[in-house]
C-alpha cells in the first residue's frame, strides 16, 4: 500500500539559495541555489566527488553549512519538525547486524511512529521476504543497503532523500526498486535520489547535473537529450561536461586543465600560453 501525501502542490519542497559549504580551506558550494518541486523524482547526478552527498546532507540538515539557507517543506532544514516528514537513506547501512531485518524494521517503526503493518510493507518493497528472520550481518552488502532503504520508506515521509540506492544492486532489483520510486512519486511524495549511473536519468522526471560543486544542468530528460542532441545519456552528460569545462576556462578565473581534467573531458591539457593568446 501507498500513502498519499497531502502537501502544497504550488511551493517547493526544498529550496536552497546561496549555499556555502567548505572543507577546510576548500570551497564545496560557493553559493549554490536549487530548487526541487514537490511530488516529483529529482535526480542528482554527477561523478563521485562533485559534491551529491554533501548537498543531500545539507537538504536533511546533517551538513555543517558556511552560509546560505535551505528550506525542507517551509521549515529550515534539520528543524525537529521535519524528523517524520524527510527520510534520509544514506550511501552506508545504517541498521543493527546483530538483528534480523524484521526486528530492525519494527524498532525503527517505532522510533518514526509507523503503523506495525509497514514493516511487512517495506520489506516485500525492497525484496526481501524471503530473509526476513536473517540478522543483518549475515546479509551481502547489496542486502544490508536495501534494509536501509526500507527504514527510509517506513511510514509517510513527504520527502525521501536517497543517496546512491541502487549502487550494487543487480538490474532486475534497481528496476524493481526504481518501480517503488515511481510509485511513491505518483501519491505525492517527493523523491531526491543519486546516483553516477547516467542511464538512471530516464527514470527521473527533473535532472540536476553536477560538476565539481557546481550545478552545470536543471533540466528533464527530454531536455538534456534537446540541448546535446544525442539519445544516449553518458554522451549527453559528456557534452555538457565539455561545454563546462570550455565557459569556466574562457572566465576570469580559467586555468589550464589537467592531464586528469582533460581525461574526463575528453579532449587535451591547454598550455597556458594558448589560453592567454587566444
Amino acid at each position: 500500500m501507498i500513502h498519499h501525501v497531502m502537501n502544497n502542490a504550488g511551493a517547493d519542497a526544498v529550496s536552497v539559495t546561496r549555499l556555502k559549504v567548505t572543507r577546510g580551506r576548500t570551497e564545496v558550494f560557493r553559493g549554490l541555489d536549487l530548487r526541487v518541486p514537490r511530488g516529483q523524482i529529482t535526480g542528482l547526478l554527477g561523478p563521485s566527488g562533485c559534491g551529491k552527498t554533501t548537498l543531500m546532507r545539507s537538504i536533511v540538515g546533517v551538513q555543517k553549512v558556511a552560509g546560505g539557507e535551505v528550506t525542507v517543506l517551509g521549515e529550515p532544514a534539520g528543524s525537529r519538525v521535519l524528523r517524520t516528514r524527510v527520510a534520509y537513506d544514506t550511501q552506508a547501512a545504517s541498521v543493527y547486524g546483530d538483528l534480523t531485518i524484521q526486528q530492525n524494521l519494527r524498532y525503527f517503526a517505532r522510533l518514526v511512529g509507523a503503523p506495525r503493518s509497514d514493516v511487512d510493507r517495506v520489506i516485500d518493497q525492497v525484496g526481501l521476504t524471503g530473509q526476513r528472520t536473517q540478522t543483518v550481518d549475515s546479509l551481502s552488502g547489496g542486502q544490508e543497503n536495501r534494509v536501509s532503504l526500507a527504514v527510509a520508506m517506513l511510514g509517510a515521509p513527504e520527502l525521501v532523500v536517497l543517496d546512491e540506492p541502487t549502487v550494487g544492486l543487480d538490474p532486475l532489483l534497481r528496476a524493481e526498486l526504481w518501480e517503488v520510486f515511481r510509485g511513491l512519486a505518483d501519491a505525492g511524495v517527493t523523491l531526491i535520489v543519486s546516483s553516477h549511473v547516467m542511464d538512471e536519468a530516464l527514470r527521473c522526471d527533473r535532472l540536476v547535473l553536477m560538476r565539481e560543486g557546481r550545478i552545470i544542468a536543471d533540466t528533464t530528460p527530454e531536455g538534456l537529450f534537446a540541448d546535446t542532441g544525442t539519445q544516449d545519456p553518458d554522451a549527453a552528460f559528456l557534452t555538457l561536461v565539455q561545454r563546462d569545462a570550455r565557459r569556466h576556462a574562457q572566465g576570469p578565473e580559467s586555468h589550464p586543465l589537467t592531464r586528469r581534467e582533460a581525461r574526463e573531458h575528453g579532449g587535451h591539457p591547454a598550455h597556458p600560453d594558448e589560453e592567454s593568446g587566444s
